[in-house]
């Protein structure tokens, strides 16, 4: 155990004897682990217990320790619900925590309208509507919708609802809607459809087919032949569904089932979810920063995350162990029901445990196919790297690749972006912008670059004194393998003046993206450098440039708002003064241009296709 700092010692002494939530920091600030605990004096005090039992990971967590916060709380659910926010909001890197590239989706059931529209969102909020999800892909709740939608046709358009217009659209010829716009249904109806739509997504199946059985009946006695007709196709789609829906228990009982597999530190968590008995449903969730974490701990942090973003709650869950807090968890998720209790068991005989046993042999088999599939990717970036190091003559793949791009507002505000790929992967910590400061007047692409790329490699070589205490920004601290300036000649030329004044020549390689032909420019080398359009190398430094340039055109229109320039129409290259008011004086205004047509905006002079479709991306 390393020895502690009088900061961290200070800490210790003075930590109470109450519930509450921690938050271990490393020397820069930044948030890396987030607990809580019943004593927050003798929990956190037990990280730095010398000779204590600790594993790798924790280790490392203390050695990287320089500062704690705590946060009091009354009672041990109050903990569990702040710790739940804290993670989600900070995403520590020793924590156990969801993957969240983005935020997973949802059926959202807009049943607030007077005529609901069914949607996919990424969002649930508390506004009367109702969600289901959270689902994995977003692929397969756009398949599950298209097939709902020829059993429960739903509006997908933007009318007015009066019931009077005079045609319905081809929507409804391809019974896909049942047309409300025109009153072939009315209010009532339609939402009857859309309420029976939301108890199938939810597993109520056997209500619905009783009720369209005795409607279809009485439409036949009635000797409305079409209706009964729609009524039998309608069945026979619902059983076509549920048919593949496996009947898993005989009490009709609403269930999760989560199971855990693991492999080298990955960590899949698989829910199988059971409705009126049947198992409607699975999704898989990939669980990060689990290693060195016993599988009770990791199914915790599970419960808690997943049932926090969860549209519904089921009475029951069934669980492979034990975890701890379980009657806390229960307790905070029957708050989420509504006031309804659940229960979180660990079945020992029976179907149920059978159940679980089936949810991890499918995580086990998930995992399996998600790290042959990340072995793949990561198998093509080392293919990549070494594909440019050989196009490009370098010493060794460039395992680090920093690309810079440079834009501008007519001369008024010029910025720039850096980027870099570690391993072929974007290490978006290490992403930086800038203001070009010293160029004014007319755009000067050359002149920009040279200062951006003089003030990265200044923060690089650093003062010959640094203050007491500062430490150099991680980003500019480590030199490129390779430099890709996002141009052709003229950029890469500024790119080995600023490196030959930084005595980095024959240490930095630098090269230059053209975009109009995807020629690679090296310096010293007269003729442009061509990769085969299917090579794994030029995709890889297309993806770099490509990425500079989003990042350059974000920060471009941030900057843009905040000097309130009167038209964003300054800020797309190949607009000037001219054009601008040519395109105001045809259009109007920026939102009119943004909807026109390319080959509306092609018919002002000067503007290409190019131009135009640039126009309509950037605006």
């Amino acid at each position: 155990m390393a020895e502690l700092t009088a900061r961290i010692t200070g800490i210790l002494d003075n930590l109470p004897l109450k519930p509450g939530c921690y938050l271990m920091k490393d020397a820069a600030g930044k948030v890396i682990y987030v607990g809580k605990a019943i004593n927050l004096r003798s929990r956190v005090r037990s990280y730095f217990q010398a000779g204590a039992d600790h594993t790798p990971k924790t280790e490392k967590l203390v050695s990287h320790i320089a500062d704690i916060e705590w946060i009091l709380v009354g009672s041990e659910l109050e903990a569990l619900i702040l710790e739940m926010n804290l993670i989600k909001r900070y995403r520590p890197q020793y924590n156990i925590r969801l993957k969240d590239d983005k935020r997973y989706p949802y059926v959202l059931v807009r049943w607030a309208d007077p005529f609901p529209k069914v949607l996919v969102t990424r969002t649930m909020e508390r506004d009367g509507n109702r969600y289901f999800g959270p689902y994995t892909s977003v692929w397969a709740v756009h398949q599950t919708l298209d097939l709902l939608r020829r059993i429960f046709p739903y509006l997908t358009c933007n009318r007015e609802i009066t019931g009077a217009d005079s045609r319905a659209c081809l929507y409804y010829d391809l019974k896909l809607c049942t047309a409300p716009c025109i009153g072939a249904v009315d209010r009532e109806e339609y939402r009857r459809t859309i309420d029976d739509l939301c108890r199938f997504l939810a597993g109520e199946v056997d209500e619905i087919v009783a009720r369209i059985q005795e409607q279809m009946r009485a439409a036949s006695e009635g000797l409305r032949f079409e209706q009964a007709a729609r009524m039998r196709d309608q069945l026979q789609a619902i059983r076509a569904v549920v048919e593949r829906q496996k009947i898993v228990s005989s009490t009709k009982t609403d269930s999760d089932v989560v199971a855990l597999a693991r492999q080298n530190g990955d960590a899949c968590a698989q829910v199988f979810v059971i409705r009126n008995g049947r198992l409607i449903g699975r999704e898989h969730f990939v669980l990060e920063g689990a290693r060195d974490t016993d599988e009770a701990e990791v199914l915790r942090q599970f419960l808690v995350q997943f049932y926090a973003e969860a549209a519904f709650i089921p009475p029951e869950v069934l669980l492979p162990v034990e975890v701890e807090e379980a009657r806390i968890i229960s307790e905070w998720m029957r708050s989420r029901r509504g006031g309804e209790a659940v229960r979180i068991s660990v079945p020992l005989t029976g179907v149920d445990k059978e159940l679980v046993a089936m949810a991890a042999e499918n995580a086990a088999e998930t995992l399996k196919s998600l790290r042959a599939q990340w072995d793949s990717d990561s198998s093509r970036q080392v293919e990549a790297l070494a594909e440019l190091q050989h196009a490009l003559n370098l010493p060794s793949p460039p395992a680090r690749m920093e690309c810079y791009d440079v834009s501008n507002i007519q001369g008024t505000a010029i910025v720039a972006s850096m980027v870099v790929f570690e391993q072929g992967v974007p290490n978006k910590a290490h992403y930086r912008r800038f203001q070009v400061r010293c160029v004014e007047g007319e755009p000067n692409d050359f002149a920009s670059m040279h200062e951006v790329l003089h003030r990265r490699f200044a923060r690089w070589k650093g003062p010959e004194t640094e203050p007491v205490g500062r430490k150099k920004d991680p980003s500019f601290a480590m030199l490129p393998d390779l430099l890709v300036v996002d141009g052709g000649k003229g950029q890469l030329a500024e790119a080995v003046k600023v490196l030959a004044e930084f005595g980095l020549t024959d240490k930095v390689p630098a090269a230059g993206l053209a975009k109009q032909e995807e020629e690679i420019y090296r310096p010293g080398r007269r003729a442009p450098i061509r990769l085969p359009r299917d090579s794994r190398g030029l995709f890889l430094l297309e993806r770099l440039r490509d990425e500079a340039h989003r990042f350059a055109i974000t920060y471009h229109r941030s900057v843009r708002a905040k000097l309130g320039l009167a038209s964003r129409l300054d800020a797309i290259e190949g607009i000037g003064p001219a054009r601008r008011k040519q395109l105001l004086t045809a259009f109007g205004t920026i939102d009119a241009i943004r909807s026109a047509p390319v080959e509306e905006l092609m018919k002002i002079k000067g503007i290409t296709r190019e131009t135009a479709e640039r126009l309509r991306g950037e605006l």
